[in-house]
Formats: C-alpha cells, sequence, structure tokens
C-alpha cells in the first residue's frame, strides 16, 4: 500500500480522516494476515511506517481518533478453533528503535527518570530478538499446566497439548527454588535446517509451500493434531516471565539464568551492560552472528535489568517503558529491471510493478516490487525533491537495483547503481492510458494546495475489468458486505468465468447454481492437474465436471442471501466510492438514513454541478472531498445503474436514531474512556448515536457523561476535575435502556 507523504498541514479535516480509515483497513488486514492466518502480506518495514503515519495523522488531528484506534493496541486475536485463555499479566509488545541514536534516547529516558536516584547505576540486558511465535507456559509447583498464545495479548488459544510435545519445554521443572505458580514466556520458532527439510518432504509429495520457518512455524503450533506439532520438531527460547507468586530473582538477568537451572534453552548471547556502547556493541556482534545461528531473528530486546526498577518505571500505551527492540536494517540484494508492468487497483490507481530478475534475500526469492507511482519511478516525492540521492534518479528497465527486505515479501528498492547503467536504458514513460481498457488516465488536481496526486487513475471505471473486479473484492470483504466464502480468488473465478460483473450478479448465482458448480468443478481439476504434472504423474483418466461437486456451494448461496439486507453503512461503505472509509459511511448512514435519500442528493448535486453546499447538508466530519466524491460518483451513469440494479437484489436497512422524549441520553454528548466488557467500543458509539446522544474523543466542559471501563485513565481524571457525571458500564445500560 502506497502512504501519502504530503505534509500533514496539507490535509484537510475529511481527507485526514480518509487516510486514517485507509490506513487503519491496511493495517487491520496486515495483522489479521501476520498473527491469524500466519501468512504476511507486507514487510515489516511497511507496517512499521503505515503505523507511524497513522500515528502520527491521530496525534495531528486528535479529535478524529477513532474509538478502536490501533495506536498502542497489541495486534493479533484468538483463532477460531482453540478455547480461549485470559491472561494473568497481559503479553504487551515492544517499542522499537531502528537507529543507534534510538537507543541513546532509550538510555537517556531512564536515566531522567531515574535522575534523582543519587549514585544509582543503571544497568540493562541486551539478547536476541527471536522471529517466531510467543506463548505463555503456566507452571503450579514444578508442574507445567497450560500454555497458551499471545493472541491479541489479553487473550490467546490454549495451545497446551501441542506446547507439550517441544522437547525443549520441559514437563516438569529441573532444580529448585521456582515460584508455587510461574508463567513462563518465550519464542517458538522453527531452524532453518528443519524448515528446509519440511520444504523438501512437501515437495516430494505435492503437498503445499512453505514461506519461511516464522509462519510454519505458527502453524504448526496451531494444528489440531498434536501428532503434527510434534513432527515439525519446534524449539522454545525463554526469555520473561507473566504472573508469579514471587520474583524469580532481584534482575532479569539472573531471572532468565534461573530458567536455564530449571531446564529451559535461553539465548546464549544474553549480556548484561552498564553502557549504551556495550549494548550496541553486542548488538553489533549479534548482528554478525546472525547468518550462522540457524534460526531467524529481527533485532536485539534491550531490558533495564533491576526487576524493582521495571515496575517503578511502568508502562506506556501499552508498551513497557524499560524494554525497546533494536530491528536489524532491512536485508538487501542486487538484481536487475527487466521490466516495469502496471497493475490497475479497484479506484482505478495505475500502480506500477518492477519485474526483477530472481534474487535471494533472506531466504526468499524475490521477483517482483512497487514502484508505488511515476513521481517514485521518477525518483522525485510529491514536493519535487528527490527520493534517492542528492538529485532525482529515475528507474529504468535495465537497470541494477538495490533492494532491500525487513520481512517476507516484496521488498523496495534502496537505490539504483548507475555506474552499470545500460547505455541503451531509456527514462520509463508512464502510460496516461489504462492498459486494462483503454480510458484516459489522468492525475487529479488538488484545488487547495494546487499540487497534482501523486496517483494516476483510469476514467474507465466501471467498464474497466482491473476495476470492476477490485471493486467486487471490496465488496464482499469483510469490512464492507462481509459475505463469507467470497474471498479473492472465487471473486477472480467467477468473475472470470463471466458469472460475476457487478455487485448484482453476486445475488443471482443461486439462480445459476450448474454454472456456478461447473466453474469451481474445472478450477479444481485444473489445480490437479498441476499438482500432478508437479509431482511427476501422468494423469490416465478425469472425472466429469457433473461428478465433481464443490460441497461449500450451499454455504456461499446462504452466505449471500444472508446479506440482503445489509446495514446502510456497510453497504455505503461497500460501494467503494473514494474518499468514502468505513467511518464516513457511518456518518452518511446517519446523515441520510436511507440509500434512497442519499441517492436523491447525489443525484441532485451531480444535476446542479456548481456549489455543493446548496445540495448538501453541513455535517460535522465531512467536507468537500466526500461531497465532490459523492457528486462524481452520481454523475456517471454507469454507476446509478450498477447501483440500481443492486437495489433491486439488495434492501439496506434504514439508519434508525431512536430519541425518546424522556431518555436521559438524548442530547447527551458522550465519551467512552478504558475497557469496555459488555459492549465493543463501536457497538456503545452506535447505541449512544441511536439514542440521540454525540459521542466524543475526548472531555471537555461540553461534555455531559463519560463512561469508564477498567483501565481508565487522564480522561476518567479530568471527567472528575470538571465534576462530570461519570458512569460505569452496567450504569450506562441501565440509563441507556429507559
Amino acid at each position: 500500500m502506497t502512504i501519502d507523504e504530503r505534509d500533514i498541514e496539507d490535509y484537510s479535516e475529511a481527507e485526514a480522516r480518509a487516510e486514517i480509515d485507509r490506513l487503519h483497513a491496511a493495517l487491520s488486514r496486515a495483522d489479521r494476515a501476520y498473527f491469524e492466518q500466519d501468512a504476511p502480506e507486507i514487510t515489516d518495514a511497511e507496517y512499521d511506517a503505515m503505523k507511524r503515519r497513522y500515528q502520527t495523522l491521530e496525534i495531528a488531528f486528535p479529535e478524529l481518533k477513532r474509538p478502536d484506534s490501533l495506536s498502542g493496541k497489541v495486534a493479533g486475536a484468538p483463532v477460531e478453533g482453540f478455547s480461549k485463555v485470559r491472561h494473568a499479566v497481559p503479553m504487551l509488545s515492544l517499542a522499537k528503535a531502528y537507529t543507534d541514536e534510538d537507543v541513546v534516547d532509550f538510555i537517556e529516558r531512564a536515566r531522567r527518570f531515574f535522575e534523582r536516584d543519587k549514585d544509582l547505576k543503571l544497568a540493562f540486558t541486551a539478547e536476541p530478538k527471536i522471529d517466531g511465535l510467543s506463548a505463555s507456559l503456566r507452571y503450579e509447583n514444578g508442574v507445567f499446566v497450560q500454555g497458551a498464545t499471545r493472541g491479541d495479548g489479553a487473550v490467546g488459544e490454549d495451545i497446551t497439548a501441542n506446547l507439550r510435545t517441544i522437547t525443549d519445554i520441559p514437563h516438569k521443572l529441573a532444580g529448585a527454588g521456582w515460584p508455587a505458580t510461574i508463567e513462563i514466556r518465550g519464542e517458538v520458532y522453527m531452524t532453518m535446517a528443519e524448515f528446509e527439510a519440511l520444504k523438501a518432504r512437501s515437495a516430494a509429495v505435492g503437498g503445499q509451500e512453505y514461506v519461511n520457518p516464522r509462519n510454519t512455524a505458527a502453524g504448526s503450533l496451531r494444528q489440531k493434531d498434536p501428532s503434527i506439532t510434534a513432527s515439525r520438531n519446534l524449539k522454545f527460547f525463554a526469555y520473561a516471565w507473566g504472573y508469579t507468586s514471587a520474583d524469580p530473582a532481584p534482575t532479569q538477568f539472573e531471572a532468565v539464568h534461573r530458567f536455564g537451572d530449571w531446564g529451559f534453552k535461553i539465548s546464549p548471547y544474553m549480556v548484561r551492560a552498564t553502557s549504551v556502547d556495550e549494548l550496541i556493541a553486542q548488538y553489533r556482534k549479534i548482528e554478525e552472528l546472525r547468518s550462522s545461528l540457524g534460526y531467524d531473528i529481527d533485532g536485539v530486546v534491550y531490558k533495564l535489568d533491576d526487576l524493582e526498577l521495571q515496575r517503578r518505571w511502568g508502562f506506556s500505551s501499552g508498551e513497557p517503558r524499560w524494554a525497546v527492540a533494536h530491528k536489524f536494517p532491512a536485508e538487501q540484494a542486487t538484481t536487475t529491471v527487466r521490466a516495469i508492468d502496471i497493475q490497475v487497483g479497484r479506484t482505478g490507481t495505475l500502480a506500477p510493478v518492477a519485474r526483477l530478475a530472481p534474487v535471494g534475500v533472506g531466504g526468499v526469492v524475490v521477483e517482483n516490487v512497487t514502484l508505488h507511482n511515476e513521481d517514485y519511478i521518477a525518483g522525485i516525492d510529491s514536493n519535487g525533491l528527490p527520493i534517492r540521492g542528492d538529485e532525482p534518479i529515475d528507474i529504468r528497465v535495465g537497470d541494477t537495483v538495490v533492494i532491500q527486505r525487513a520481512g517476507d515479501v516484496i521488498p523496495q528498492i534502496v537505490r539504483v547503481v548507475l555506474e552499470k547503467r545500460p547505455a541503451d536504458a531509456v527514462p520509463y514513460v508512464f502510460p496516461h492510458t489504462c492498459p486494462v481498457c483503454g480510458s484516459p488516465a489522468t492525475r487529479e488536481l488538488n484545488e487547495k494546495t494546487g499540487k497534482e496526486d501523486s496517483r494516476r487513475r483510469c476514467t474507465g471505471e466501471l467498464i474497466c475489468p482491473a476495476q470492476a473486479v477490485e471493486q467486487l473484492k471490496h465488496f464482499a470483504s469483510r469490512g464492507a458486505m462481509d459475505i463469507e466464502g467470497l474471498g479473492t480468488e472465487n471473486v477472480e473465478l467467477l468473475f472470470n468465468s463471466g458469472l460475476v460483473r457487478t455487485a448484482a450478479d453476486i445475488f443471482t448465482l443461486k439462480h445459476r447454481r450448474a454454472e456456478v458448480q461447473a466453474a469451481f468443478a474445472a478450477r479444481r481439476e485444473e489445480q490437479s492437474r498441476q499438482r500432478d504434472a508437479a509431482a511427476g504423474k501422468v494423469r490416465t483418466a478425469t472425472r466429469s465436471v457433473a461428478e465433481r461437486s464443490f460441497e461449500g456451494l450451499d454455504k456461499l448461496f446462504a452466505a449471500i442471501d444472508g446479506r440482503r439486507e445489509p446495514e446502510l453503512d456497510r453497504f455505503i461503505f461497500a460501494l467503494g466510492i473514494r474518499h468514502i472509509g468505513e467511518t464516513t459511511a457511518a456518518v452518511l448512514a446517519k446523515t441520510f438514513s436511507t440509500i434512497a435519500a442519499l441517492r436523491d442528493k447525489g443525484l441532485e448535486a451531480a444535476a446542479a454541478g456548481g456549489n455543493l453546499h446548496e445540495v448538501f447538508p453541513s455535517v460535522n466530519g465531512i467536507g468537500d472531498t466526500v461531497w465532490e466524491a459523492l457528486r462524481d460518483f452520481f454523475g456517471n451513469e454507469r454507476n446509478v445503474v450498477a447501483l440500481d440494479s443492486l437495489l433491486a437484489q439488495v434492501t439496506p436497512k434504514e439508519y434508525v436514531v431512536t430519541v425518546s422524549a424522556t431518555s436521559e441520553v438524548a442530547g447527551k454528548t458522550v465519551v467512552f474512556t478504558g475497557t469496555l466488557e459488555k459492549l465493543t467500543r463501536g457497538e456503545a458509539k452506535a447505541m449512544a448515536e441511536r439514542l440521540g446522544a454525540k459521542v466524543a474523543g475526548s472531555v471537555s466542559k461540553n461534555t455531559d457523561i463519560v463512561v469508564a471501563g477498567p483501565g481508565a485513565g487522564s480522561k476518567l481524571k479530568q471527567a472528575q476535575e470538571l465534576g462530570i457525571m461519570v458512569l460505569d458500564e452496567d450504569q450506562w445500560l441501565e440509563m441507556a435502556a429507559k
């Protein structure tokens, strides 16, 4: 995903809201792929860059911070299929350092915090950061009784049976002196040798492909059959603890070495140091050893050594202040650009991709890399300044380039090796027409800043097959219509088979069952043929399409029928109108109440074409960008025809705001803070708004009610200081029910 690199001050409120929504969706999708599906879609560096941009926008526009903000949240969620375990002590993520200066800053923060303690000499530990799956092991009277994954940090999955198969995890602690109850925490991982052996065994039988050791270890640990986990020969390093009835030792260093005495494997590269120079020296040493360790690491973790000082320093935004992960720089390799291709996205964005001569980077063969937009290819940013070197350096077919990789997928280009540029290499000419449908591709002008959009877009909209299929994927996605079973592969299959061209076609699939079944059966037949060919098998007979049933077809049709009366905000978001994310869709739903009212206003705006404020109402949080997007959408006759065809199949629910004359909530401004245990933050907000209340993100003298759950902090304190009514969740529900 391309990050909008504009200066923050160039954003309007509506643009900032749209960008926060876009980043929120992308980060949430990346979290699900990494933590729940063990199949990351972006690199660590790309994820971190998006997260930093997301947090910067939240700081610049605090009123736009979402109730479900990802800032300070531990990513991931318990996976369905295992019973849930609530951690007695949350399993938190660590703050990150990317440079030596970041490490210096971490140490200086510690010294400033403890500066009143005269003659106090601070010590820190340094140890490799294992790239695996975090696990917590509960021991009672020295006996292993329960094991769990980190999950979302508060709740994980019970994988006790699978953890028992790992030989590095003792069933009973050795030695003596362990607390009556202690949760030993560490990392489950797979060695490089075991990973390569598993890949070879799988390839020999035409089995699945494995991406990397980290994902494979995570998938192995979540097997329903513990014997499969046992066959993967997983390993475990212990390095921390959660709940304990007594400290295992006075310091981090001593505690971890006690784990070694009790039968755990601990890192042999953990040291204790008293200066920045010593910590960074250990970082450099571990970095040099990285390729010879036999298992993946992605940095070095520093922790304040004294446990009492750790407790005093405490936590911030869901992270311990007393620890930081110093990440390794992205791994690099050199290759050549064979071609530059253009892919067309849902909103018509022409996304350039470099096709590379295959090169291995960190155990993964890389053949493609995103080039973001035409300015990036030309070597300039949105302000026309060079992004690679002191002068703009463009990227050309035939160029030798240095690429880097910090995660498990497509990396980015670091620099062009100009001295190796072929004499006949010519600047890349970015297309001004869509390569899929031939429609003009334009760069819009931002009237506020006077700058061109960095992205060139196809103007073909729904006549463009590339946009159409991406729009269908969006329509069926979890945040939109949430049609189970209609993921990327199935949407592409149905589109390419000619069975689904518009969203309305999805809802007529049941009446074309035979054709749908034939399409799925043909795909399965082709997949089997390819697997057999790869394994060197000769197919002597092929079952007919009629004999090949698709067992999930009825389930798919039922899922589609279950979405015939969607919530209005989901439906508006599913339409895929530019600049309208989930939050904006919810505001529009509340404003117009019905899809008919929104449609009428959109058509009126398209016909008027003048001052949009004469057509659309004044709505807090909605600016010109959104109104213009609606005008443009309804100004395209093809969009209106497609929408009307869809509305012949589905009936979005009316968005009802219930304002009771006797309600104590109506007209009030409500702020939710802390952890809600009976409602999600989104449900609580929707409930308040439907009762006629306004939900705010911050406490002020205009706030009427603060609903405070466990963990409420500064907002609760501010409410108490201002004399504002404070309710717990039960009291809020009782008031809302009146």
